[in-house]
């Protein structure tokens, strides 16, 4: 229960609790445990004081007022894409720090792009989030307030999450295994698990780790490069977990779940598009339950890089295809805003 005390108020954060823990904790302070479901419904549905809690006895909400805080999220600022409704929002933790969060309308529903930590330490050369490197990890309540914010901000349900905002999501393991436990109650949200995509640049330890858990998520590698050489150009893990393990590892998760990964390969103009590079990465994948997501390189300034003619990509993604591995150019969505894969931030540069 300890690391669930806001370190700013002293206080619990409710929504960094298990419906198991909000049952033990109300018990605790002498209430009935049945009390625990009303709240941890109050908090799903994303209100924003106690007093909201109008099933709940005013004595219970001084109490809870008290000794815990829910948590909230603040937007401080949204911007909506003109070219299709993608909506961007920086928001505030109760810390003083940002972070990013995108939402995306399909025909299937909403989904929603979700940060991790503040910042990144992961310092691959093509995305603004690790321009500062990383301050904190992301508590498993502040996660998944960006969800129940957004989903209060529109009135409307999200049944897609994907974890490609800022930070990586396996160097903050912990709480994002607890976060998709809390998300997936039926109870609460009730998002199921195959509706959840979980993006890691190649922390190959935490691969294993969540193989074994056999969850039904879907894996997503950004892998961005066939060879160790260029990878490590351009993303520093690889140096510490190359090419040859981060297989293994994906290898070892499809036979533990039975799952397909999805391979994302950002496509740099003159550093990874050449032809030799579509059939190095056809091999390298062959034979793997896979599908392979192209990406042309989005904006970040002082990168210098910038993505092919439309031409060239999709020369690149025919190439592959020739060799029998599954591969579609990712849809680019909110550019406008700055909401494409690789520019999200955590500086609060958005409020000026």
């Amino acid at each position: 229960m300890t690391d669930t005390i806001n370190k700013t108020t002293n206080k619990i954060n409710l929504k960094d609790l298990t419906q198991n823990e909000l049952e033990e904790y109300i018990i605790s302070i002498g209430e009935k445990k049945f009390r625990a479901g009303q709240i941890y419904k109050w908090l799903c549905e994303g209100i924003t004081d106690f007093d909201e809690m109008t099933n709940i006895s005013k004595s219970l909400r001084e109490k809870l007022s008290q000794y815990c805080t829910l948590g909230n999220l603040t937007i401080e600022k949204k911007f909506v894409s003109r070219l299709d409704g993608t909506r961007r929002y920086l928001l505030k933790l109760n810390d003083g720090n940002y972070i990013e969060s995108v939402l995306m309308k399909y025909h299937h529903g909403y989904s929603i792009c979700i940060s991790s930590q503040v910042g990144c330490a992961m310092g691959c050369k093509f995305c603004a989030s690790t321009k500062n490197g990383k301050i904190r990890n992301l508590t498993s309540g502040e996660i998944i307030d960006q969800l129940i914010t957004v989903q209060r901000d529109i009135g409307e349900r999200i049944s897609n999450i994907v974890m490609m905002g800022v930070g990586e999501p396996f160097d903050n393991f912990d709480n994002v295994v607890r976060f998709i436990n809390n998300v997936n109650n039926p109870s609460g949200l009730g998002i199921g698990q195959r509706h959840i995509t979980v993006s890691t640049c190649g922390l190959v330890n935490r691969i294993y780790e969540l193989a074994d858990m056999k969850m039904q998520i879907t894996l997503a590698i950004s892998l961005h490069a066939s060879d160790n050489e260029a990878r490590s150009r351009i993303m520093p893990v690889n140096n510490k977990f190359g090419i040859e393990k981060l297989i293994d590892a994906c290898r070892y998760y499809m036979d533990k779940t039975g799952r397909r990964i999805t391979f994302e390969y950002t496509l740099i103009q003159g550093v990874n598009d050449y032809d030799d590079n579509a059939k190095a990465l056809a091999k390298l994948l062959k034979g793997m339950l896979c599908h392979v997501n192209l990406i042309p390189v989005n904006s970040v300034e002082g990168t210098g890089f910038s993505a092919g003619s439309a031409e060239s990509i999709e020369r690149f993604r025919s190439i592959i295809e020739k060799y029998g591995i599954s591969a579609t150019v990712r849809r680019e969505m909110g550019s406008d805003i700055s909401a494409a894969c690789g520019q999200l931030r955590s500086d609060g540069a958005l409020i000026d």
